[in-house]
């Protein structure tokens, strides 16, 4: 089963045309897409969290380059493009620093114009258009095939419990977690899908739910808090979740709280995977401990949109990410195959593929 929902969308001619990302930050209420025709109001879309995903920020960063490049083939002579470019690469990484999609996009796009030094302008810009839709394409089709790879691990009539959004919505429109799940739902494997609501921005009860919701997948919406009665109550045969960094030796990061899950795994004798693009891999990073950890807004979590829901002026934490250790993970599932420890040899593998 598929699904409809993408987050970027390419309208109109490469000359003249405009990227639009769905607002996230409103749904399920409503369905609000912006247009975005410079690489400064894609970055600001990406770090105000218009669109969230790893693989997602990394298909508007992408974006974002083709479109600098369209203005600077106006303003500039051929020669000057590249190196004005550099500013635009280090505008955009710094959007979101712990999703490597995001320096793995931009660094792809970087090389793409580095290789096309005989093109002039126009065909300059072409071919980075070419670039981004294709890093759109391939991450499709790449969590087709991690879908089914992932549905291969569930038992029949598999209760699935999954944490924030890996879906459509955070990806290039089928999903890497979600994916998993939809994969699974469609061969007839899947009997239910808990919901984690993921707080405090509310990405499993606004997206997952209203993704699952679409598609027809059984799901049920619990608390960050509820997931371990479920586990001991026997209703959770795996936990499936995504991932903004995997690094060489198989820790990896993601939106917080899924640690704790991964610890209450371990305490079940519950499966814990992670499904994760090659292009989420960190191979430079050796330990999570290098990862960077976002530090978001004290009023994500004051606040449920304008709604307080904390005294005034109470001090808070907010890292939008934890780091799970590799020693409580069960398997890596990406596009190229299962990975399992030891993960340092065997993440390594597909570097070198």
């Amino acid at each position: 089963m598929e699904t409809a929902v993408a987050p970027v969308q390419w309208v109109g001619a490469l000359d003249r045309g405009h990227l639009k990302m769905l607002d996230q930050r409103l749904l399920p209420a409503e369905e609000h897409w912006h247009e975005m025709s410079t690489y400064a109001e894609v970055a600001d879309g990406i770090r105000d969290m218009v669109i969230r995903g790893a693989p997602a920020i990394g298909i508007a960063a992408a974006y974002g380059v083709a479109l600098a490049a369209r203005v600077l083939a106006v303003e500039a002579e051929r020669d000057e493009i590249e190196e004005k470019l550099e500013d635009v690469y280090d505008h955009l990484s710094k959007t979101r620093p712990t999703a490597v999609n995001l320096f793995w996009a931009i660094e792809r796009m970087k090389r793409t114009v580095a290789e096309s030094s005989e093109l002039d302008a126009p065909a300059l810009v072409a071919r980075l258009f070419e670039e981004a839709e294709a890093i759109f394409t391939e991450d499709r089709d790449n969590n087709l095939r991690m879908g089914r790879l992932g549905a291969d691990l569930l038992p029949e009539g598999a209760k699935v419990l999954t944490h924030c959004n890996t879906g459509g919505l955070a990806t290039g429109g089928y999903g890497t977690a979600l994916g998993i799940i939809r994969a699974a739902h469609a061969a007839g494997k899947l009997e239910h899908v808990w919901v984690d609501e993921t707080r405090p921005y509310l990405q499993g009860a606004r997206l997952t739910a209203w993704e699952c919701m679409k598609d027809e997948i059984p799901c049920t919406l619990i608390t960050d808090s509820m997931a371990a009665h479920f586990m001991k109550e026997g209703e959770v045969d795996a936990v499936i979740v995504g991932t903004d960094r995997v690094v060489a030796n198989g820790d990896i990061a993601n939106k917080i709280g899924t640690y704790g899950l991964a610890v209450l795994c371990k305490h079940h004798g519950i499966p814990f995977y992670v499904a994760a693009p090659v292009s989420t891999i960190d191979f430079e990073a050796q330990s999570g401990d290098e990862i960077p950890i976002e530090q978001r807004s004290a009023r994500e979590v004051t606040h449920i949109k304008e709604q307080a829901i904390a005294p005034e002026g109470v001090q808070v934490a907010h890292p939008a990410f934890d780091v799970t250790p590799n020693t409580l993970v069960t398997a890596i599932i990406t596009e190229e195959g299962v990975v399992e420890a030891p993960y340092r040899p065997n993440l390594a593998k597909l570097r070198e593929s």
